[in-house]
């Protein structure tokens, strides 16, 4: 069964045998965190989860507050944090009668200093949970926690650890550096990312990483200083089904669409705001709704204020699956203006749309969307200008917005599925299994920790 068959197909395999000819494996997938509106973990946990079980295994995701939003037939056990920084009320301070233990007290204490505790306290909890269901699963997945809390091995955590690292958080922590105004800034930028160090100590000790371009790739070995070997690329992809071209939907004129959280400077959105107000000038119907929340302060504020561009530029949010993706149809381009991303989610599912794309060449993008001139127009990340320049290049040629929309369509069809996403981690979960298998002295073809009823 192809791909493309799996993933537009409701029904999954027949029983007691997985699309790729083996036995199913019983996953536990862990997310400490997985806002669907915001950021790439939800995303990735949802459509993964999907995909595995459409092959015919068992995935049951773990996860913790924000938790994701999933499909029908997933189920998802909730280790709840004291969840400090929910909306309306983040950096909260509980009422004594929500402490439970240890775990939450570390919890409150590492923010009321400045740190981000989640990464740790979800892996404690994590930990705890797994130990107490030994011989629930065949293979554990971690998405990009890294903490202390899943060191230890099958005889920790009850079965072999895959853990995928999207991209080193120490990227992100140096673009925030760089963009902070002072030195208090600088110190407190340093303090919430001090859960990198733990990161870095936790990947080097995991022996099967996958993460999604070949980029990410080369800056874990860099940055975190995890042998080559143990690394493998699987990219990920759209859901090609819901993220399609739709000529129904009436396109807008002058409407660029981004996807962007205002308040992160790698993501480059001030460098957008800023070639608005050039490409206005020339475009005075150019427009921007940013998917995201919206900074009430900031580089991004100040921008929009400094360019008298508060009637240009909407930022939209919680919007559902529909939406979004009738969003990106209605647009005339789509734009990714990140400074660095280790895959771009946005940037595949737009392309899917058929809408053409506008993208910087900041780490993985080129990955994603392909040559300049083909598939996308691509400029140089951080360059207001350049930026500008292609968005009005794309306005302003109906001809060049139909070949690039139709072979971004093409290239994610052929290159980014969540389907091949699902075959190729499966893949990597059985190498892990196998590899725990062996350094047992178990025999080849048996499988550690599994069913005999599930063996297919």
């Amino acid at each position: 069964m192809t791909a493309e068959a799996i993933e537009a197909s409701p029904a999954g395999p027949r029983q007691g045998v997985t699309a790729d000819g083996d036995g199913p494996l019983r996953i536990a997938l862990l997310t400490y965190k997985g806002n669907p509106f915001c950021g790439g973990q939800g995303v990735y946990v949802r459509h993964l989860s999907r995909e595995l079980s459409r092959l015919g295994h068992t995935v049951e995701v773990i996860g913790s507050q924000p938790y994701p939003t999933l499909d029908d037939g997933v189920p998802l056990t909730e280790i709840a944090s004291l969840d400090l920084y929910r909306s309306p009320d983040p950096f909260r301070t509980p009422k004594r009668e929500e402490y439970r233990d240890w775990i939450d007290g570390l919890e409150v204490a590492t923010m009321w200093t400045g740190g981000f505790p989640e990464p740790l306290t979800f892996s404690l909890r994590a930990r705890r949970m797994l130990a107490a269901r030994r011989g629930d699963f065949d293979v554990v997945h971690d998405n990009q926690t890294l903490g202390y809390g899943l060191l230890g091995g099958p005889k920790a955590l009850g079965a072999p650890l895959v853990t995928t690292i999207h991209h080193p958080i120490t990227v992100d922590r140096q673009l925030e550096l760089d963009a902070a105004a002072d030195w208090k800034r600088r110190a407190s930028v340093r303090r919430w990312y001090a859960f990198t160090r733990m990161q870095k100590r936790v990947a080097r000790r995991s022996e099967s990483v996958l993460t999604v371009s070949g980029t990410s790739r080369q800056e874990i070995v860099e940055h975190l200083g995890v042998r080559e070997d143990r690394i493998r690329v699987v990219h990920i992809g759209a859901d090609t089904t819901l993220w399609s071209p739709d000529p129904s939907v009436a396109e807008v004129p002058g409407r660029i669409v981004t996807t962007s959280s205002a308040d992160v400077p790698l993501k480059g959105l001030v460098f957008l705001i800023e070639a608005l107000a050039k490409l206005r000038t020339e475009h005075p119907d150019a427009h921007l709704v940013v998917v995201g929340k919206r900074a009430e302060d900031g580089p991004v504020a100040q921008a929009i204020e400094r360019y008298g561009l508060g009637g240009a530029v909407e930022f939209v949010k919680g919007i559902s699956d529909t939406e979004l993706v009738d969003l990106y149809r209605s647009a005339q381009v789509a734009c990714v203006p990140s400074l660095y991303e280790g895959f771009s989610l946005p940037a595949a599912e737009g392309m899917a749309t058929g809408t053409p794309l506008v993208a910087t060449t900041g780490g993985a993008i080129p990955e994603v969307a392909g040559a300049d001139g083909e598939t996308c127009l691509a400029v140089p990340p951080g360059d207001a200008g350049a930026l500008a320049a292609a968005l009005g290049r794309v306005l302003g040629d109906r001809e060049l917005r139909a070949r690039l929309g139709a072979a971004g369509r093409a290239r994610v069809l052929d290159r980014f599925t969540w389907a091949r996403a699902a075959q190729g981690t499966a893949e990597l979960y059985r190498e892990a299994v196998a590899r725990q298998g062996a350094s047992r002295g178990i025999g080849q073809g048996a499988r550690p920790g599994a069913r005999q009823d599930l063996r297919g």
